[in-house]
């Protein structure tokens, strides 16, 4: 039994309809870019008229709007989102779904150890979201390219798909560490969704109350945003190091923890 190519062959569909969902998102962003760019409004001086609140809400930082890559970075948010959300649902149900389709006995007494089993279902979950960063970035370049009018944007989506990659990848460990430790793994997904939810409502509260700045450290969504990686200002290593040290934490968590579960069938 290939439990590598069977995880990947019970989630293909899912992989499938999430591609789908965000080269849906990035197409509408830029359509709707198009629209606005050619309504003959200043999309700059639209939003300075909004309020502060509304634009860390809609995740909107300081981005000249007026350029299609600068519209991007305005749409990265939301396709970070998707794609964290992806990784984390992933990490918890990849371990999970053993119970929920009462199947752990049956993959336990298999002359495979419990080390080999989670590599197996990591490695898969690790090529998911692979896959789901790959058809991000090869669908941003494509659409972004089309309305970019001669921009040069390939360097710039560039850097925040390896963010973007780095993100997925704690938050997919997130998700399984959790699986791991909890004794009913089934609900390890809301749990990591909860997580994610924490998070992105801490770094909105960062960008309304700079008295609170210090709480960046605790939501990844502040270590690698749009307005500070593209353009110049690359990954931040501080970040890169702490996201790498917090994933290999959550990752020993997960072996240490699935080695030690007991049969829930």
């Amino acid at each position: 039994m290939n439990i590598f190519l069977k995880e990947m062959k019970s989630h293909r569909k899912s992989l499938i309809f999430w591609s789908i969902g965000v080269i849906l998102m990035v197409a509408s962003g830029m359509v709707k870019y198009e629209s606005l760019s050619s309504s003959g409004q200043s999309m700059n001086e639209m939003l300075s008229g909004m309020p502060k609140s509304m634009l860390a809400v809609l995740g909107i930082g300081e981005f000249d709007i007026s350029t299609a890559t600068g519209y991007y970075g305005l749409l990265f948010i939301y396709l970070l989102l998707m794609a964290t959300i992806h990784a984390a649902m992933l990490g918890a149900t990849i371990i999970a779904k053993e119970e929920r389709d009462k199947t752990s006995e049956f993959l336990f007494v298999k002359p495979v150890s419990r080390n080999q089993i989670i590599t197996a279902k990591l490695l898969a979950a690790l090529l998911n979201i692979f896959i789901l960063n790959l058809v991000t970035f090869v669908s941003s370049l494509v659409l972004v390219g089309k309305y970019s009018d001669g921009e040069v944007a390939t360097g710039d989506i560039a850097i925040t798909m390896a963010g973007m990659f780095i993100l997925q990848l704690l938050f997919m460990v997130i998700g399984s560490s959790l699986a791991a430790v909890k004794r009913k793994s089934k609900t390890a997904a809301s749990l990591a969704a909860g997580v994610l939810l924490i998070t992105y409502i801490i770094s909105v509260a960062v960008d309304l109350n700079e008295n609170i700045v210090w709480l960046k450290y605790l939501t990844p969504f502040k270590y690698f945003e749009a307005k500070n990686v593209m353009f110049g200002g690359g990954l931040d290593i501080v970040y890169v190091l702490l996201s790498i040290t917090i994933i290999g934490v959550l990752g020993v968590i997960t072996y240490i923890s699935y080695q030690k579960r007991d049969l829930n069938v």
